[in-house]
């Protein structure tokens, strides 16, 4: 495993009380007439798509509908790649026309999956509008792609990564910034 950097940017309890101020924040950008789904880009957006609908359905006692997306086929270094990519399905159980789409994810780094999303997005029918929601948006962009909501924003010195660890994936939850 990769060193950490010093201490952990977030611990689980951080992380939860991330999500749900992340929950009251999306609440309070949305109109109320806006039908809103939150689309999970895989594979750790998934989860914590999942978990944000919970945070929402406890703070407008409305159910939020819950899709994934696989970028897999999206992304622009598929003919890079060595072997077969993984493709996991896509499952959008809902229209997407005249709604708000909130794509989440773990980190936003360079905005190239983010790119990829848009456009997979766009292949499965035409929303309103598009937000992004990531638990940590990080240094070091390459397209001109921002979150609209982050539960971290942190700098990130050369040569390090962020990861995002999630108890439906990792076993536990927390935000750490380590070498690559």
């Amino acid at each position: 495993m990769p060193e950490a950097l010093g201490p952990c940017p977030m611990d689980p309890g951080q992380m939860e009380a991330a999500l749900r101020r992340l929950a009251a924040d999306l609440v309070a950008r949305l109109r109320p007439e806006e039908e809103v789904v939150l689309l999970g880009i895989r594979s750790r957006g998934l989860p914590l798509a999942e978990r944000l609908a919970t945070f929402l359905r406890a703070a407008t006692g409305a159910a939020v509908p819950v899709g994934s997306l696989d970028i897999t086929l999206y992304r622009d270094d598929l003919t890079e790649m060595v072997g077969s990519p993984i493709v996991r399905p896509t499952e959008i159980p809902f229209t997407l026309k005249e709604r708000t789409v909130v794509l989440v994810d773990d980190v936003l780094y360079t905005g190239r999956t983010v790119r990829a999303a848009l456009d997979a997005l766009l292949d499965h029918g035409r929303p309103r509008r598009v937000m992004l929601l990531v638990m940590a948006d990080r240094s070091g962009r390459e397209l001109p792609i921002q979150a609209d909501l982050a539960g971290l924003r942190v700098e990130v010195p050369p040569g390090h990564r962020v990861a995002v660890r999630l108890k439906e994936i990792d076993g536990e939850d927390g935000v750490t910034v380590e070498t690559c």
